[in-house]
């Protein structure tokens, strides 16, 4: 009989036949670091839960100091309140710096800076960008931005009856202080920025809030309308309600995964 071969491979082996385990095939696309990193995938990043399986979301940073901020804010605006209610040696700087700005501006420069605090002027701002963020699914984001400017003359107003600060020109007139101006320009044109952000690249909406904020300030203040700190504490009152609107327009699209605080 002629030899196969078959035969001849077979034939000088003496082992049993059973199947060879055949190595580096089945764990080829393992993936291995030799600096003992974890794979640069989606699940080797994530933290181990309680009983140490893996992915687990990690924990979102950011929120200890956006709390920190506001309660920074609202303990400056507290005593800030307090010295004009008391009268407190606060006040004497902020009158001299006053005194040295009012009407170092021509008046018609001023007064049209500080038109654009007015609700007719800034308002609409925030509505185009509350229509723009619902029409993208952000619906929730731009609730936020229309109740926090709901929120600016309820605040301001009681303030304003309750302090009752004469103003730099007319100190028999009272309702100084905070600026509702001010208030409304920054939750306007700020809460407009923040919902506009998520579609933009550039930072050219927040480079427009600050610039149109500080130009209704610094118009209210040279035109001699409000004390510098009727202004400063306007900004401090209105912080912490964009910071629940820069909450809710970094939470992602309404039914969609909640996003980080940055």
């Amino acid at each position: 009989m002629s030899e196969t071969p078959r035969s001849r491979e077979t034939g000088g082996d003496t082992s049993t036949g059973l199947p060879q385990r055949r190595t580096g095939h089945a764990f080829a696309h393992t993936p291995h670091r030799s600096d003992s990193r974890s794979p640069q995938t989606p699940r080797g990043v994530r933290q181990p839960g309680p009983a140490g399986r893996p992915g687990t979301i990690p924990p979102v940073p950011g929120r200890p100091a956006t709390l920190l901020l506001a309660a920074l804010c609202g303990l400056l605006f507290s005593l800030a309140t307090w010295q004009v209610l008391v009268s407190g040696p606060l006040l004497a700087p902020d009158r001299a710096l006053s005194r040295a700005l009012v009407r170092t501006v021509p008046d018609s420069v001023t007064e049209r800076l500080s038109d654009l605090g007015n609700i007719p002027v800034a308002v609409p701002v925030l509505a185009l960008a509350m229509a723009y963020a619902a029409w993208r699914g952000r619906r929730r984001a731009a609730l936020a931005a229309g109740l926090a400017m709901a929120l600016v003359p309820a605040l301001v107003v009681p303030l304003k009856l309750w302090t009752a600060r004469p103003g730099p020109l007319e100190p028999w007139a009272a309702g100084y202080y905070p600026s509702g101006h001010t208030a409304t320009a920054f939750v306007a044109y700020a809460g407009a920025a923040l919902l506009v952000r998520p579609y933009t690249r550039r930072p050219w909406p927040a480079a427009a809030a600050l610039v149109l904020t500080g130009a209704t300030a610094a118009g209210l203040v040279l035109r001699g309308w409000h004390w510098p700190l009727d202004v400063l504490a306007s900004l401090l009152l209105c912080t912490p309600l964009l910071l629940v609107v820069r909450r809710m327009a970094t939470a992602g699209p309404d039914g969609g995964r909640q996003g980080r605080w940055i």
